[in-house]
């Protein structure tokens, strides 16, 4: 392969990466941001501003560094956004947990005995919790298939197709269907929608219950289940990514894209594969040049945050909702299996994922922090229990 050929590779892998990674969860992050109570322009704007933040960063921390490190919005992050309807209907409430989050992360990479106190939380409760988020956005192809079948079945089918013959291309195929779906049940006035968001200044308010209930959560699902996987991706292919300018850069862009509505980006994971692969260039030393690639698509994408935010509004909620339970199917299975493997765990793992998957508010707090709690005691308490059993 010659280098001209190798980098034409690393640029179709960055493109192919940064399009899988935004058709397969905008709808996601704008579904979780009205969740919390954000508008259709806000959402929008929150879009525009995550894409510019990964951009940037994809752009930036690869040319410095000179390895293929990228960065991607917290995907479970939005899940649990999806989730966190009772735990404020206020969107600048829901910012000021964003910005403590990204605080946290900024935090995590200039202390790393804090960032290993996140990362030690205990696999079973860390993954519990996740999939008691995930699970009932997962359930929602089902539901679907029922209440919208014209464009559920069809959209289910062609994930379902794809999985097999193009696994990395189903979710955005099952998203094209669900698309035209919409277009065809909304008419063509979701097409007209304008394609240039424009970015919002949403103003902070720092609720005591909001941050315990939303931003602590989405702090840990993004470092143990975004930033974890990315770091041991990256190890894979035989990278050793420096932690300190990952996460301090990641948390400082988190903290900036809050202010317009952003929630948390993060290492990248699934998407870091594509990249970082032989697939994207022979030459490890030039691997980077996919992430920069990656970094200018999102850039380019951001501008369609305003027709993304139009689809999804004229989409009915549950079809928006399918199409992120297909493309957590696969996080959803990983966590599960997961938090079960250890026998002597399971129980407080259970205990976790039915709390968090229930939606509970008490306090004006959400559930996926009194799983973690009552996950946490459940551990200690049985663990305790144990050598006298």
């Amino acid at each position: 392969m010659t280098p001209r050929t190798a980098i034409f590779h690393s640029i179709v892998a960055g493109v192919i990466a940064a399009i899988t990674g935004f058709a397969s969860s905008f709808a996601l992050v704008i579904a979780g941001f009205a969740a919390v109570g954000a508008s259709d322009a806000q959402a929008a704007s929150g879009l525009f501003a995550l894409c510019l933040a990964t951009g940037i960063t994809c752009i930036a921390l690869p040319i410095a560094l000179r390895i293929p490190v990228s960065f991607a919005w917290s995907t479970p992050g939005a899940a649990l956004l999806v989730s966190a309807a009772a735990t404020t209907q206020q969107f600048g409430a829901a910012v000021g947990a964003f910005l403590v989050c990204g605080a946290l992360i900024v935090i995590a990479g200039l202390w790393p005995a804090f960032g290993r106190l996140i990362t030690s939380i205990p696999k079973p409760i860390a993954g519990a919790m996740l999939a008691g988020i995930l699970f009932p956005i997962c359930i929602a192809p089902v539901t679907a298939a029922v209440e919208q079948p014209a464009i559920a079945i069809p959209m289910v089918l062609a994930w379902l197709v794809l999985a097999r013959l193009a696994p990395r291309w189903a979710v955005p195929a099952a998203m094209a269907v669900a698309v035209i779906g919409i277009a065809i049940l909304a008419g063509p006035t979701v097409l007209e929608a304008s394609a240039a968001p424009s970015l919002q200044f949403v103003p902070p308010i720092f609720d005591p219950a909001v941050i315990v209930g939303l931003g602590l959560p989405l702090f840990v699902v993004t470092m143990a289940g975004q930033n974890v996987p990315g770091f041991a991706v990256m190890k894979t292919f035989g990278y050793d990514v420096p932690p300190r300018p990952v996460l301090v850069t990641s948390g400082a862009a988190s903290i900036a894209s809050a202010f317009f509505g952003g929630h948390a980006i993060n290492l990248a994971a699934i998407t870091a594969a594509i990249m970082a692969g032989p697939e994207s260039n022979p030459d490890p030393k030039r691997r980077w040049t996919a992430t920069v690639a990656a970094g200018v698509s999102y850039l380019v994408l951001g501008v369609g945050a305003g027709l993304a935010a139009a689809i999804v509004h004229a989409s009915p909620p549950i079809i928006i909702t399918a199409v992120a339970g297909l493309a957590l199917l696969g996080a959803l299975v990983t966590s599960i299996t997961g938090s079960l493997e250890e026998p002597s765990s399971r129980i407080a793992a259970i205990s976790t994922f039915l709390v968090t998957a229930s939606g509970i508010a008490v306090a004006g707090i959400g559930s996926a922090f009194w799983g973690l709690v009552v996950g946490g005691l459940m551990l200690v308490w049985l663990r305790a229990r144990a050598p006298s059993s």
